[in-house]
């Protein structure tokens, strides 16, 4: 019975992680670029991106809950105690991945939060300059977040490998 509580719930985490990550790289290699042929006009590309990014957003913090739940669930496969997570290689690369998961996370809401809504109110405003140098910073940290998002699958490769 419990093989396939550990099956299901690998599942669940397995299928959010896709739609989280890949959600994601869409957004950023596919959904951002493809929006500068949409139209020439800045702000109006803006304000569309910047819809479906929340539509996105509305998604992000569920599966965000699911995988730290099923993630948490799934790391006592690799943790032969919980008073001593560092004492095997596969604690050792949970308590990266953990620390990677809340910069992630840390990351994902700052850069939602803070560049989200200012870029929001600057493209409504029309202000295409401030708008073009906040994005550059935006990019940097949506960057930075994909990057994370590689680093965590990484190591979910290798625990697996080793565990």
């Amino acid at each position: 019975m419990n093989e396939w509580v550990d099956a299901a719930v690998l599942g669940v985490h397995l299928f959010s992680a896709v739609l989280f990550v890949g959600g994601s790289f869409f957004m950023w290699l596919v959904l951002e670029p493809v929006s500068h042929r949409v139209t020439t006009d800045e702000a109006a590309r803006t304000l569309l991106v910047g819809r479906i990014a929340r539509r996105f957003g509305q998604l992000t913090t569920p599966l965000l809950v699911v995988l730290i739940v099923t993630g948490l669930y799934n790391a006592t496969w690799y943790l032969p105690s919980l008073a001593s997570p560092l004492s095997t290689l596969g604690g050792q690369i949970l308590v990266v991945k953990a620390v990677a998961v809340a910069v992630l996370v840390a990351l994902v809401y700052t850069h939602g939060l803070y560049f989200g809504r200012r870029i929001g109110r600057l493209a409504r405003e029309g202000k295409v300059d401030a708008l073009r140098q906040i994005r550059r910073k935006s990019r940097l940290v949506a960057y930075a977040n994909l990057g994370l998002m590689l680093a965590i699958l990484g190591l979910a490769v290798v625990l697996q490998m080793v565990g």
